[in-house]
């Protein structure tokens, strides 16, 4: 009786090593598949992601796609502490030079771009890649108007347009002929309104572009949440007599030295050192971004 019972453990318990090693045996050949199945199931989750990217520029930042209204980001809207934006790729809105009005208070209210003087007819262009977001009329305001959201984070206004030639939802390059400069809406001469900004926040353009060198300022700026509006648009105001200064940065070019960037931009080469903490034997190399006010 002791010999049967000894025997049946015997086989109950060499059933169940077998059954853990056919266990163990079968969890190991189902590793690879698994394996494979996360990766496929990774590689459909990218091309998720990248799809609604391609949809929906910098869709991580924003909070929704309205292709009625330009400003619809409100309060609740999450804005980072701090995010930098990739100016490369860039192309200048217009060939003009010449800035009628900056951004900053202007007839006791803000003015939220720049105006850049273009005759009625001459061709405004995509700053960045990107989709765009509004074609709208506005009588009072920016008159026949575009926004384009671009992959960089930014959003582009265009305003005072004669005419505008894309469509909301069309994919545009960089450089790519959106409009033509005109005199609608709130406009007392032919001029491109210009307005950069982050998810409704208005960002000073002339942080980014240089209109009168026809180049951006550099590769990259970056937008503090912290920073107060006004400050981080390049404008202080002298308080003395409440006339507004901007605050003028050069972008260095190749062959560009202190004392030809003093000239160019009016301002002595020692006040030129006292703002960028130079001293006058400094040499400077193309990109730098040098204070000039």
């Amino acid at each position: 009786m002791n010999f049967i019972c000894i025997k049946t453990m015997l086989v109950a318990a060499a059933a169940m090593v077998s059954l853990s090693s056919f266990s163990q045996d079968l969890l190991a050949r189902q590793a690879p598949i698994d394996r494979k199945l996360k990766s496929v199931d990774s590689l459909a989750l990218q091309r998720q992601i990248r799809a609604e990217q391609a949809a929906y520029p910098a869709f991580s930042l924003y909070p929704s796609w309205n292709t009625e209204y330009a400003h619809v980001y409100g309060r609740n809207t999450i804005v980072p502490e701090t995010f930098t934006f990739d100016l490369r790729g860039f192309c200048m809105p217009t060939p003009s030079r010449k800035i009628t009005s900056p951004f900053g208070p202007r007839w006791r209210r803000m003015h939220n771009g720049l105006d850049i003087k273009v005759e009625i007819g001459d061709t405004i262009r995509a700053a960045f890649e990107g989709k765009v977001r509004v074609v709208k009329y506005e009588a009072k305001g920016y008159g026949n108007y575009i926004v384009i959201r671009h992959n960089n984070g930014l959003e582009t206004v265009y305003g005072h347009l004669s005419k505008q030639l894309v469509e909301p939802d069309q994919v545009v390059k960089a450089g790519e002929i959106i409009g033509l400069g005109g005199n609608t809406g709130h406009s007392t001469g032919s001029h491109l309104h210009f307005e950069t900004r982050f998810l409704g926040i208005a960002i000073n353009p002339a942080l980014m572009f240089d209109f009168p060198h026809q180049d951006v300022v550099a590769d990259s700026y970056t937008f503090r949440k912290s920073e107060d509006r006004m400050g981080s648009t390049a404008f202080a105001s002298a308080k003395s007599n409440d006339v507004e200064r901007i605050i003028k940065y050069h972008k260095v070019h190749r062959g560009d030295t202190l004392s030809k960037v003093a000239k160019v931009r009016g301002v002595s080469v020692s006040k030129l050192c006292e703002l960028n903490g130079l001293t006058k034997r400094a040499k400077l190399k193309p990109g730098q971004v040098l204070r000039c006010s």
